[in-house]
């Protein structure tokens, strides 16, 4: 072991430099005040909270087409999210979605993710926010997923999740604090399949490690979980307005939040998983058993098609970078 001075620090960072890396494209951080694109130079201090706390909270949106996507929506919800956990960043969230769209511009990417944290901010390895006297502001663009049923048109495997809900506000913001969805994630990789979903207390669905989850019933009713153990999806929302159409065509008869048990997502004949990377993913198979009589079903296909049309062309939802 030897020690490390500031003469040799960069040139052992670019010795680590790993192959995954190509997919980060360029990070704003407040600490150095300005955009790094070499991705060896990503880093945040081991004494902000965010690291040794998990003392923060972030949003993830997409942009496709040199379009930030719902981009209001995801900044709406971060603000909620950090006033939760008593954070407050000074610039306020218009500064926060400029300095979004300029790191954007830096990674000049046409279609990419981008992931905005509002942490603590450094100041000490206690457990007091108080030990922080300025908050950090991150933000990561990175290469963007494939929605799920490009990359999987035979539809998507779920299982019922055995890590306990969230309780309370826990689960209605979204903190960096995301131990119970890393265990999630763990439990449907071990298990061979997609996505796990998640029961609360009473019994009732919430929602999969990082996606909402919704079904089709066998009366055409598109349901939702209530909301009192589930984060408000920004892409669920706007699937929800969307599917509104399908209620005026009469292809839905309505589209409600209530209480969901496992029989009636075992009796539904469409199960559906939704989120930012993903779009709208029609399961055919939980806890190993077939789902519906056609897999993907024709209400899953047709949002999901809707959404990546809504994506890439609402121009009332996209902000240009």
């Amino acid at each position: 072991m030897k020690q490390i001075d500031s003469s040799q620090y960069l040139e052992i960072l670019a010795a680590t430099r790993q192959s995954w890396q190509n997919r980060y494209y360029a990070m704003y951080s407040s600490i150095l005040k300005g955009v790094v694109v070499d991705p060896v130079l990503m880093q945040v201090p081991v004494d902000d909270h965010l690291v040794h706390r998990g003392d923060g909270v972030f949003d993830t949106f997409k942009c496709v087409r040199r379009g930030a996507y719902n981009l209001e929506a995801h900044l709406k919800r971060l603000v909620r999210s950090a006033s939760e956990i008593g954070l407050l960043w000074p610039g306020g969230p218009e500064e926060i979605q400029d300095t979004v769209i300029q790191t954007l511009a830096f990674a000049n990417k046409d279609d990419c993710s981008c992931r905005v944290i509002l942490a603590r901010g450094p100041g000490g390895l206690g457990v007091s926010p108080y030990e922080s006297p300025h908050p950090a502001l991150y933000i990561v663009v990175y290469m963007a997923g494939t929605p799920f049923m490009h990359a999987h048109p035979e539809g998507a495997r779920v299982n019922k999740s055995r890590v306990p809900v969230k309780s309370g506000n826990f689960a209605t913001y979204k903190h960096c604090n995301y131990l119970p969805n890393v265990m999630m994630k763990r439990e449907a990789v071990d298990a061979g399949v997609d996505f796990v979903v998640s029961y609360d207390r009473q019994g009732f669905l919430a929602e999969g490690a990082t996606e909402n989850a919704g079904i089709v019933t066998a009366e055409c009713e598109l349901l939702f979980p209530k909301m009192d153990y589930v984060l408000d999806g920004t892409t669920m929302l706007r699937v929800i307005t969307l599917a509104e159409s399908l209620v005026q065509d009469g292809t839905l008869k309505r589209v409600i939040f209530t209480d969901i048990t496992e029989a009636m997502v075992c009796a539904a004949t469409e199960i559906l998983m939704i989120g930012t990377t993903l779009n709208v993913a029609s399961a055919c198979r939980y806890e190993g058993a077939s789902v519906g009589g056609v897999c993907p079903g024709p209400v899953g296909k047709r949002l999901d098609k809707m959404l990546a049309d809504d994506i890439a062309a609402n121009d009332a939802m996209r902000t240009r970078f």
